[in-house]
């Protein structure tokens, strides 16, 4: 992954949150980030498939749901960016992981999966 490539997939509000959450929380389904985010479905699914398709995340299906996590084969430059930027902004994230802690149904992982 070059740097270009990197920036260009999190120069978007939507993504940028959706990688520091995932980031945060390790793994998230399309259902918890819409309600983090406050967002509908087919706009962070379409963020997601873009972050995807750039290599930054990789997806799992678990029954009914999709988990998304950061690709494992990141370069240690793109996983320190990431860690950085959230480590030193937590207000960037405050409401999202608030709308995430209050969200009532949340599914569950299997252990086996991941």
């Amino acid at each position: 992954m070059n740097p270009l490539q990197f920036y260009k997939c999190l120069a978007d509000d939507t993504r940028l949150k959706c990688m520091l959450l995932i980031q945060h929380e390790e793994e998230l389904c399309v259902c918890e980030l819409t309600t983090a985010l406050g967002q509908i479905q087919p706009k962070v699914s379409r963020h997601l498939a873009l972050l995807r398709q750039g290599g930054l995340l990789q997806d799992r299906r678990q029954g009914q749901w999709v988990y998304y996590r950061l690709n494992p084969e990141l370069p240690s430059w793109v996983e320190q960016v990431i860690a950085a930027t959230l480590a030193n902004n937590p207000d960037y994230l405050a409401d999202s992981l608030t709308a995430l802690a209050n969200m009532g149904d949340r599914p569950q992982r299997s252990l086996a999966c991941c």
